[in-house]
């Protein structure tokens, strides 16, 4: 149970080391995008990346080149999906999202903040860590298509890097504070 022989501690050694060296070349071909921040796509790749590592290492059912073969489709999907979605607005939104503004122009946002289920704390807590002390100061807050959260610092005009981003209805939206 604790100990079946020195044949199976070996094997996982030699295909462990071979596969490590095999996923660092091809995520070495396949580009930095692979590790940049992850949208939701990115996430699952990275997830199904680990599992096949896993299963190869461990797995006395899998051969170390059928390992590698699903390792190389898993990249060559990535690729062919980045691809796509450079090319075409509609699979871009379908497969990154769209980003969310949750504060516009000092104001929180509270129907995409319940949609993406960020709180008012959430909301603070970025506005500490990017030096905005007020409410007020905060051009917008948007939630990124990768998760993260941007501040931007109100102008008189709204920022150009929202043009990817329609402008809040007023009807649409309600203050949290009201």
């Amino acid at each position: 149970m604790f100990f079946n022989g020195w044949e199976g501690v070996a094997r996982v050694l030699i295909s462990g080391v071979l596969t490590y060296a095999a996923l660092i070349i091809i995520l070495r071909v396949s580009g930095k995008r692979t590790l940049s921040k992850m949208n939701m796509f990115d996430y699952v790749i990275t997830v199904a990346l680990g599992s096949l590592f896993a299963t190869i290492v461990i797995s006395k059912d899998v051969a170390l080149v059928e390992g590698v073969a699903a390792i190389g489709l898993l990249a060559i999907l990535q690729y062919l999906i980045a691809w796509w979605t450079i090319r075409s607005k509609a699979a871009e939104r379908v497969i990154k999202g769209e980003p969310a503004l949750l504060v516009y122009q000092g104001e929180m946002l509270a129907a995409p903040m319940r949609r993406e289920r960020i709180s008012e704390d959430d909301i603070y807590a970025v506005l500490r860590s990017n030096d905005i002390h007020d409410l007020a100061d905060a051009g917008a807050v948007v939630l990124e298509t990768d998760g993260s959260l941007t501040v931007l610092s109100r102008t008189a005009q709204p920022p150009a890097t929202l043009a990817t981003i329609s402008e809040p209805d007023r009807q649409k939206y309600t203050r949290l504070t009201e």
